[in-house]
């Protein structure tokens, strides 16, 4: 199976793409290198791929490709940084565009990158696929917007898949420390401390980023009549935490981390997610990583690679920090078009 998979350098798409070649898939990227420079381990250079915007995207570059896994997006904390209206043109808009393209190529299956965060954050209790939606930030209105209008394209010859994509953590060779579990560990690596900005009382469901790269892998097999039109939580069914729980647990296995909470803090909202759908589709995955694994993972790499404080909150690591960066240097604009700075 030939398959394109957008934001291919990003954190989870690095990862992505070895998953998908390590079963043989044959894998091409499209990526524009927003985080270029942000590397943590090696990057593999030898896929192919298209280095462009997703905004510009053409039915001609799809001819070739059975399958699309769909990754590349701004991510949930940008809207006040560039404005509801690029998150919506690069979120919503592009996607379509692509996904409508892909239909016209013969792409058959589309597996696309939702969120959790189309549920907002205050229900009690866990969600399933049926719970009521309540998008609060641009970015999670412009995934419940993809759904919908994904769902609407379907097909006998076109298969989208719905990822309602948790509170993913692990090693990426660009990794994100603005992640909630990844951020905890460096704190703690770095620091010797995690300090809660909020309560702690919330819930979190999570998934290791090898493991949800192996659910994807596993939509783009699975047959049509299974996976047709469906949406999934992709979360480790048994990996739920509240937020103070997860620092306690990490405070307590990183010897010498000690856990505060901040004089403001105050009571956060939940978002549990019930990943029980996803494990009765696919039997035959079961989550490789449980949370001590995974923070023994990321305390051995950021301690080897000699993460310093100054990392800790550099944009190297932090998403919305970094294209904020590339916008102040004048290597994109407010609408986040990339520029070619001349080179005296």
């Amino acid at each position: 199976m030939r398959v394109l998979v957008t934001g291919h350098r990003g954190y989870i798409g690095s990862v992505m793409t070895c998953v998908l070649r390590h079963a043989r898939f044959d894998v091409v990227g499209l990526d524009c290198e927003f985080f270029e420079g942000c590397e943590f381990g090696r990057v593999d250079e030898s896929i192919p791929s298209f280095d462009t915007d997703i905004r510009q995207i053409e039915l001609a570059d799809l001819l070739s490709f059975d399958a699309i896994v769909h990754l590349a997006a701004l991510p949930e904390d940008i809207g006040e940084r560039v404005g509801a209206s690029v998150v919506d043109e690069i979120n919503y808009r592009a996607t379509m565009r692509l996904a409508e393209r892909a239909k016209h190529a013969n792409v058959t299956r589309f597996v696309f990158a939702s969120s959790g965060s189309v549920y907002g954050r205050g229900a009690l209790g866990a969600l399933d696929e049926n719970a009521p939606t309540r998008p609060v930030t641009a970015h999670a209105q412009s995934k419940l917007r993809c759904e919908r209008d994904l769902m609407a394209l379907a097909n006998s010859t076109f298969t989208p898949v719905i990822m309602r994509v948790g509170e993913v953590f692990g090693v990426s060779p660009r990794q994100r420390l603005d992640l909630l579990v990844n951020e905890m560990v460096a704190a703690a690596v770095t620091h010797g401390r995690i300090t809660l900005n909020a309560g702690g009382a919330g819930w979190r469901s999570l998934i290791h980023i090898e493991d949800l790269c192996r659910v994807f892998r596993a939509a783009l097999t699975a047959q049509d009549e299974i996976v047709a039109g469906q949406i999934y939580n992709a979360v480790a069914a048994d990996q739920s935490f509240r937020v103070v729980e997860l620092a306690d647990a990490i405070a307590e296995m990183l010897p010498g981390c000690t856990r505060a909470a901040a004089a403001e803090a105050y009571d956060d909202q939940s978002l549990r997610l019930d990943g029980s759908k996803l494990a009765r589709t696919f039997p035959d995955f079961a989550p490789r990583w449980t949370l001590p694994v995974g923070v023994r993972q990321l305390q051995n790499a950021l301690c080897n690679a000699g993460v310093t404080p100054g990392d800790f909150r550099s944009d190297r690591f932090r998403r919305s920090q970094r294209l904020q960066t590339l916008i102040d240097e004048g290597r994109a604009d407010q609408t986040l078009h990339k520029h070619q700075l001349a080179i005296d």
